[in-house]
């Protein structure tokens, strides 16, 4: 009892640093879309070139963690973390020293790669810390990350901005704790690979490890998930602070703090508590965790919607509403996340998560802030041309902007759908895991 009680506690010692580390990933990476107004106006940018900033980061991600993932499943995953918090950190110091629109987009892709490094190695980790019935709530306090590092991000870095009169000092700011904390990975112990199984893991090399996680249905419904749960993610992540300076009249700092609110407050309940009800309700049915998620993501998708609605008058109806939806929406990662891991062997659980992330953000999260960013423009000469105008303003950039966003509910509620057809697959698949483990495959 005692090794056991030693071990749990090492495990939640580890899920701290693998939290602050998350944590550290998404306020990096939230920067750009903080200052995108400040940036737009010094460099005479179209929404279309703001998009692209957000999907050339997203889409270096997605490939260069195809192969940092098959790494993490081979390779020494403390390692992996801890270099690539430093290469990450180093990258968003440089972001500083941009010079053109084209030098920033180049070193966010740097960014890219160093954060790429990370997510498949964490959540291969944490599945050989906690077993099955605690996954989800390890993840969800893993998944704080998000929304804590979006709060930390939205409410400071306007107020940094204006303390220190540029957009350039955050970057700068920002490297500091991520080049510490790579530190501390390289001293912990890192578990076997299935050591939070109730049998016993071979140590052998799957064959055909990509071949052998696509022909299971699950992860096929879970990818397409991710696909356009990610494209109104990133999206929204991208646009929502220049949203509400252009349409609701908001300062920057206003902008950023509201924003900190609308998609990083809420995450805290929705994961704390949606992990909570998600591991509740997958001890009494394996396909209930995932049911929920589909539920919830449905309800998101609806009240985004009608956050939409609100006219430029009603912004309080609007963050309400948009906020409840997003709390809604981060059940995803509470009922998702885990059902990967459990229908997934843990030789090849790095590799599923970097299959899993390539598609989605290659084909979500790179689209989204590039597609709504095109739509916003297209939207936006569109209004220009039904007033009869002859010169752009900024009138018209708001118009379009907000008109572009309606896309979002729409992926959400696509989400939804392919959430449930994966709950109509993730018994079958994860006694199949269950019974290939037990006979030693």
């Amino acid at each position: 009892m005692e090794s056991n009680s030693n071990q749990s506690k090492y495990a939640w010692r580890i899920l701290i640093l693998l939290f602050f580390a998350n944590l550290l990933n998404f306020f990096d990476r939230t920067i750009p879309a903080i200052i995108i107004e400040p940036i737009r106006h010094e460099w005479d940018l179209t929404d279309l070139q703001l998009g692209i900033v957000g999907s050339a980061f997203t889409i270096i991600y997605a490939i260069a963690g195809l192969p940092l993932g098959r790494l993490a499943d081979t390779g020494t995953r403390k390692k992996i973390i801890g270099w690539g918090l430093a290469v990450w950190s180093g990258f968003t110091a440089l972001n500083g020293y941009a010079w053109n629109y084209f030098s920033f987009v180049l070193v966010r892709m740097g960014v890219g790669i160093g954060e790429a490094s990370y997510a498949p190695a964490a959540n291969s980790l944490i599945g050989d810390l906690f077993p099955s019935h605690k996954r989800a709530r390890a993840v969800g306090i893993f998944m704080l990350g998000l929304p804590l590092g979006l709060v930390l991000a939205f409410f400071t870095i306007g107020a940094l901005v204006k303390a220190f009169g540029s957009w350039r000092a955050p970057f700068f700011i920002a490297a500091i704790p991520g080049i510490l904390l790579s530190i501390f990975f390289f001293f912990i112990k890192e578990p076997e690979r299935g050591a939070a199984e109730s049998v016993q893991i071979s140590q052998t090399k799957p064959e055909q490890p990509i071949r052998k996680v696509l022909r299971i249905p699950t992860m096929w419904w879970i990818i397409l998930s991710g696909l356009t749960f990610n494209f109104a993610a990133y999206a929204v992540n991208s646009f929502l602070v220049s949203l509400l300076q252009r349409f609701f009249h908001f300062t920057l700092v206003k902008a950023a703090v509201t924003t900190g609110f609308i998609v990083g407050i809420t995450g805290l309940v929705g994961l704390t508590v949606g992990g909570w009800i998600a591991d509740k309700i997958h001890q009494r049915s394996e396909k209930g965790r995932l049911l929920f998620g589909a539920l919830a993501l449905f309800i998101s998708g609806i009240l985004i919607l009608l956050s939409l609605l609100q006219t430029e008058e009603l912004v309080l109806a609007f963050s309400l509403l948009l906020g409840a939806g997003w709390l809604l929406s981060y059940n995803y990662y509470t009922c998702v996340y885990p059902a990967i891991q459990d229908v997934i062997e843990p030789r090849l659980r790095a590799t599923a998560m970097a299959i899993y992330f390539a598609a989605m953000y290659l084909l979500g999260g790179a689209a989204g802030p590039a597609v709504v960013g095109s739509l916003s423009d297209y939207l936006t000469r569109t209004a220009m041309i039904q007033a009869g105008a002859t010169e752009m303003s900024e009138q018209f950039k708001a118009i379009g902007l907000h008109d572009s966003l309606y896309l979002i509910p729409v992926t959400v509620l696509l989400t939804s759908v392919f959430v449930f057809l994966a709950s109509r697959s993730f018994s079958i698949d994860a006694n199949r895991m269950k019974q290939e483990l037990a006979s030693g495959k």
